[in-house]
């Protein structure tokens, strides 16, 4: 269970590997958000703390992610910590320490390869398990009921260092981690998850800095609003939309537009679809009356029980084809259970 001794005993292991290796590395997920983003920055605080080398290998962000990179960039402590795959690749060892948060599927980690290259590997992250879970980890730290991954590591550092690592900028990152995860902690909050956010409040986040990070612009706000616009209802509660807009960072911009759908009167899940690299992207939501993840997890998917997401290796018709098959086959497999 999601215990705070259980997180003590993995708070003492992870700094134990820590201080056993001879650099750390840190990575989340490809298109890297703001949760994966935060408890990347918290993770290589600690390392730092401990006095190793620490990196965090980011390639791929989204438009959030990267304005808050820019401001980590232009500090001293931080101003070299990230790299992209290649350098990653030159630097890493079989003796390097590497961190992998927010994700569990090695195929959509920032760079699969960094997991072959070395032997200590540690694993934090919320999602729920699945056949394809990094199995050669020293560490594994799962916990399904936390908020998100920036909530753990937060929980985590309490732990390491009396929580010295978590300064000012950290906190708010690992903030803007939580509050992405639970839609402004409206969503998969528990007690544990307002704890947090109040020990980072102490830490010195400004709310100020935050709402500022989850500003748009018109360009970015007109696209989600076309998104919820042109939605199309199924079976009465469900709404599914795509774009075929080519907006850089249009991944983020119909997840943000998934959330949007749900403010609907009579909606209670919602689906949105993009095209990026010749790939469908799809965004589920839920109120929670629907589970989102089993019905993406039908195709491929997975993530949580109100958010979650897929991708599909075709064009916008036949995805809204295999998604409605989806979820006509949850909705079969609930009225047989």
């Amino acid at each position: 269970k999601y215990t705070r001794v259980k997180t003590r005993v993995m708070a003492y292991a992870l700094k134990q590997l820590i201080n056993q290796s001879e650099q750390v590395m840190i990575m989340g997920h490809k298109n890297a958000d703001l949760d994966s983003f935060g408890a990347a920055i918290g993770m290589c605080s600690a390392a730092m703390e401990e006095g190793k080398p620490s990196y965090i290998v980011l390639e791929t962000s989204n438009s959030y992610t990267n304005k808050l990179k820019k401001q980590f960039e232009k500090t001293e402590k931080f101003g070299g910590v990230f790299i992209n795959r290649e350098t990653a690749l030159a630097r890493i060892t079989p003796s390097t320490l590497l961190i992998i948060v927010d994700v569990f599927k090695p195929v959509i980690t920032e760079e699969p390869q960094l997991i072959e290259r070395t032997n200590n590997i540690v694993v934090i992250d919320h999602h729920r398990k699945s056949s394809d879970f990094i199995e050669n980890a020293s560490l594994t730290y799962h916990e399904p009921s936390a908020s998100s991954a920036s909530e753990m590591v937060t929980e985590l550092l309490q732990y390491m260092n009396d929580g010295k690592s978590i300064t000012r900028n950290v906190a708010e990152a690992l903030f803007a981690g939580i509050e992405l995860d639970t839609k402004g902690f409206s969503f998969k909050t528990g007690i544990r998850t307002f704890e947090a956010a109040a020990y980072l409040r102490r830490k010195g986040v400004d709310a100020t800095n935050i709402k500022v990070l989850f500003q748009t612009g018109r360009t970015e706000y007109a696209i989600r609003s076309e998104i919820v616009k042109s939605a199309e209802i199924y079976n009465g509660f469900i709404a599914i939309s795509s774009t075929d807009s080519d907006y850089e960072d249009i991944q983020s911009l119909t997840a943000a537009a998934a959330d949007d759908l749900l403010d609907i009167e009579g909606i209670v899940a919602s689906f949105t679809m993009c095209r990026k690299n010749n790939i469908t992207h799809i965004s589920g939501r839920s109120l929670g009356n629907i589970n989102v993840q089993m019905i993406l997890e039908l195709i491929g998917g997975g993530g949580h029980h109100v958010v979650a997401g897929a991708q599909l290796e075709c064009r916008f018709e036949e995805a809204k084809t295999i998604l409605k098959q989806a979820i006509d086959e949850y909705f079969e497999n609930n009225r047989k259970g």
